[in-house]
């Protein structure tokens, strides 16, 4: 093994493993549901985001607030809390667990758009 791959092997070992960190589940569930009906106020964000393909049609308003959470220092609490617009002090406390909301429909947060069934 050359002095190179001696060095970059653990740093490469290291990305991956911070990458893997940061990757959280907010929401899960049936596609048409999902998109229907998000139940995570990050995935509505996102969905939001998506930009139409026609020119008559003005893009969404709403925006992301906040920054994106650094994968290098991932914020505490809830990974998505930087950029929703619900978050508060338990969302910065608690990661929030994956739960059931409806028949096959899961999301991790604490204050999600639909009701829990």
């Amino acid at each position: 093994m050359t002095i190179q791959a001696q060095i970059l092997d653990p740093l490469a070992r290291e990305q991956r493993r911070r990458h893997m960190a940061m990757i959280r589940l907010c929401e899960v569930g049936p596609s048409e549901q999902l998109f229907a009906h998000p139940a995570h106020p990050y995935t509505a964000l996102l969905i939001e985001a998506i930009p139409v393909p026609d020119p008559d049609v003005r893009p969404a308003e709403s925006v992301a607030v906040g920054e994106p959470p650094s994968p290098m220092s991932p914020p505490s609490g809830c990974r998505f809390r930087t950029r929703c617009p619900k978050a508060d002090r338990r969302c910065s406390d608690e990661v929030p667990e994956l739960r059931a909301v409806a028949p096959d429909r899961f999301v991790a947060c604490h204050h999600p758009l639909i009701a829990a069934a």
